[in-house]
């Protein structure tokens, strides 16, 4: 059983949260599948910060200038020129700050797997790239050398997608963008010892599906064949973080979201993230937030 937090479908999260006229002529053909723009051209048509959220697709920030801010699960992250940000199909986002003066200069790409693996012919080909699984590294820095030739696929797949958004090419320009990502890319636990890093991230693929209905370190110990004391000492050994952290994490960026998206009561939004007991949720959220749900909602909404 997964988390039962809604995800933004590519029209209506633009919909909500970039209305403009503008910015659905720079959509073209099925931009539920995929689109490519300028970052600079979107940027300035997002007309507020977009609180925690989720979405169906995998969204890809590339820059070749300026710098750019964005929450994604529960750290903050900075990208500069030839660095790249993924947000995950599923991953909780934020922008914190929305500055419309602001330049940045980049490619802002977005694309549904099924679509992906469907127009290459192969469903699981996408499996070997970790970058797009929810608890993995989401900054990805490039060298000169690698970056120069990044720009240029990334800028001949935007020009075809400008041209004619259906052209049997497109896959093929982001799958070469893909791979030049998978060779740049750096596991978030590099430096951990293999067999640490392979059960901590059977540990987190587990807790990305299961954080709602499976609370207890016990759970994923019984699921992963290991005891308990040996799962928290290798996942405490590969991250810094106990596995009950990761647990209450969890919960707490589904909470996010609610608190952020809807008027649910505090006490659903428990429910929905998996706690029976208001009071203990309240708790566990200060513990970790330092303000009570209530004062987290009314902080999203400016009040």
């Amino acid at each position: 059983m997964g988390s039962k937090i809604p995800l933004y479908d590519t029209a209506t999260f633009t919909r909500k949260f970039m209305p403009a006229e503008e910015v659905r002529q720079m959509l073209k053909g099925r931009f539920g599948d995929f689109f490519i723009v300028r970052v600079e051209e979107m940027h300035r048509h997002v007309g507020q910060p977009v609180p925690p959220s989720r979405a169906t697709n995998h969204t890809i920030i590339y820059l070749c200038e300026g710098e750019a801010h964005m929450r994604i699960g529960g750290e903050r992250y900075t990208i500069q020129e030839e660095e790249m940000l993924v947000v995950a199909a599923g991953q909780v986002f934020s922008f914190d700050e929305h500055t419309p003066d602001k330049f940045n200069k980049g490619y802002l790409f977005h694309f549904n797997e099924q679509w992906l693996g469907a127009a290459l012919g192969c469903q699981h080909l996408l499996d070997k790239f970790e970058f797009l699984d929810v608890y993995s590294n989401p900054r990805i820095r490039f060298d000169r050398h690698d970056a120069s030739l990044l720009e240029g696929s990334l800028g001949d797949m935007h020009s075809f997608y400008i041209y004619d958004a259906a052209n049997q090419l497109i896959p093929t320009f982001l799958m070469t963008v893909l791979t030049w990502m998978g060779n740049a890319y750096r596991p978030l636990f590099h430096r951990a010892a293999e067999p640490g890093r392979e059960l901590t991230s059977r540990f987190l693929k587990l807790l990305q599906e299961h954080h709602v209905d499976k609370q207890r370190v016990t759970d994923y110990a019984a699921l992963l064949h290991v005891t308990p004391n040996h799962l928290n000492k290798v996942v405490k050994e590969t991250t810094s973080k106990s596995p009950t952290r990761w647990i209450d994490e969890a919960i707490l960026l589904d909470a996010k979201v609610l608190l952020a998206q809807t008027l649910d009561p505090v006490g659903a939004v428990a429910s929905a993230a998996g706690i029976g007991d208001a009071s203990y949720f309240s708790r566990l959220f200060r513990k970790y937030e330092g303000m009570s749900p209530a004062e987290y909602r009314k902080m999203m909404r400016g009040e």
